[in-house]
């Protein structure tokens, strides 16, 4: 078993959601000062790290990014290495993110190139998104790649399998929140009452009637309820509802859109059904967009190896908030084949361990590669 396999599992143990990776932050600087302090330079912010690798004649600045964070999800893996944390879990495969990361990192600091390399070890990916606040940053300012490049884990491809697209490879998402309040009062009596289960349910139908009919049908869109809160016994009418979930499109135009039909139907159950109503469309996330050349560059480098496959994938609707450094900064992600059984997100995912050391090995000859032209 390699060391970063090792790193991986220990990592696993210390899932901490958005903002509170303490442990996860310490593990990683802990590691950090085992290598050699002159070829470094670590800065932290909040609980990110940003690490410098000097390179022996920089002309620029290459970054690769890892997110840190785990999910509020109870670990079902039976795995030795479970969980030390009862109610989170990398269940989006972040261990695997950071343990690929530090491998690239190591190589490098024993094997140095031209180029300056920085690490971005970012927090709160899951939520409430630490991308877009790391950008601002006087650190990043200071220290602003010239291009960058990041991956997710794929469950769904086998290891060895690099899956990428040029342009849009993950959807704008955004956060739905919608808050209720009518009059409440005795089941017995409904005409005294503004029912909010009623609103709620009325709500949610004509939400859909937004993707079907104000979203153009080559253009893709989605929007999901996944929770309702209301009530409070069986002989009550409720008084309050809230409606929580989430806006995926492949365009910003159709996020813009879709959130304007979104408040003017709102706005058409507070007159209907007589209550008040607030709506919060939380953290959204810019889409993740891959620039052509250089997606196109790493493509053909990664086809020229015997022991990875590339293949070009479609545009998934999932969300990811590293879409904001790629905004600003010439990039790309890609998605990295792990073969789980079970999916992202999933209480029972576990990813082949054999795809951490095909990544580092990948990404360290495209990064020699980059580094030294």
């Amino acid at each position: 078993m390699s060391s970063f396999v090792q790193i991986r599992r220990d990592l696993h143990q210390i899932p901490e959601l958005g903002f509170q990776e303490f442990k996860t932050q310490s593990y990683v600087l802990t590691y950090l000062q085992t290598l050699p302090e002159d070829r470094l330079e670590i800065k932290q912010w909040e609980t990110g790290i940003f690490v410098k690798v000097k390179g022996i004649n920089p002309k620029k600045l290459i970054g690769y990014r890892t997110d840190i964070d785990g999910l509020p999800i109870v670990e079902e893996t039976g795995l030795e290495f479970h969980s030390k944390h009862e109610t989170e879990m990398h269940a989006c495969g972040h261990d695997f993110h950071m343990s690929i990361a530090l491998g690239t990192l190591t190589h490098f600091v024993y094997h140095p190139i031209n180029d300056d390399l920085l690490f971005i070890f970012q927090p709160a990916e899951e939520g409430p998104g630490g991308a877009e606040p790391m950008l601002k940053t006087d650190i990043m300012k200071e220290w602003m790649p010239d291009m960058i490049m990041a991956l997710h884990i794929a469950p769904e491809y086998p290891v060895g399998t690099i899956a990428i697209r040029e342009g849009l490879l993950f959807a704008n998402t955004s956060e739905l929140f919608i808050d209720l309040k009518g009059k409440g009062g005795h089941a017995a009596f409904p005409h005294q009452t503004n029912d909010m289960i009623i609103a709620a349910c009325s709500l949610v139908t004509q939400l859909q009637t937004v993707i079907s009919r104000n979203v153009d049908p080559l253009d893709s869109a989605v929007i999901t309820i996944g929770k309702i809160t209301s009530g409070t016994v069986q002989n009550i009418i409720a008084e309050r509802a809230r409606l929580e979930g989430t806006i995926r499109t492949l365009s910003v135009e159709s996020m813009e859109k879709v959130k304007k039909r979104i408040e003017e139907i709102v706005k058409g159950i507070e007159v209907g059904f007589q209550c008040e109503a607030n709506i919060d469309f939380g953290v959204m996330y810019y889409q993740v967009y891959n620039e052509a050349k250089l997606t196109r560059e790493f493509m053909d480098f990664v086809a020229k190896r015997t022991d990875v496959k590339v293949i070009e994938c479609k545009e998934a609707m999932t969300g990811e908030d590293f879409g904001y450094m790629l905004k600003e900064i010439p990039g790309f992600m890609f998605w990295l084949g792990v073969e789980s059984e079970y999916g992202l997100h999933h209480s029972k995912l576990n990813p082949n361990e054999k795809a951490i050391d095909t990544a580092i090995n990948m990404i360290c000859q495209y990064i020699e590669y980059k580094g030294n032209e």
